[in-house]
């Protein structure tokens, strides 16, 4: 994947974490991705903390976070240059999306119940209409 140590085009980490070239273009200019090196002729040059950030940024999505979460942790981090106020807002947000996992899990829970049993009112129109 290597163009040099650590220096990789962004056609070699797209395919390398799954994005497309957009979509890393996309996190750049919304400042989620630091400021990408360009060598001569502007071809943007990504490296190892780039490719790092981007695999942080697809397990965030996975998550639930939204890419304004994201950037929200992203300043908090270019202001204080530490994760100790990162990551409290990290589980704040982490809280929030399992207690909205959960709610959606209730509700399809109950949803779930609600086809079944309007499924077994059909089978026993069914089975009447057929005496």
């Amino acid at each position: 994947m290597a163009t040099a140590v650590g220096r990789y085009r962004i056609g070699e980490v797209a395919a390398h974490v799954g994005l497309t070239e957009r979509t890393i273009r996309y996190y750049e200019e919304l400042g989620l991705l630091d400021s990408v090196k360009r060598l001569e002729g502007g071809q943007r040059v990504y490296t190892d903390e780039d490719v790092r950030r981007l695999k942080f940024i697809q397990r965030l999505k996975v998550l639930g976070l939204s890419l304004q979460e994201m950037h929200e942790l992203e300043r908090l981090y270019a202001r204080h240059r530490s994760n100790r106020e990162v990551l409290p807002r990290l589980i704040e947000l982490l809280d929030a999306h399992l207690a909205t996992t959960q709610e959606r899990m209730n509700e399809l829970s109950s949803l779930r119940e609600e086809i079944k049993s309007y499924r077994e009112h059909v089978v026993q129109r069914l089975l009447e209409d057929r005496t």
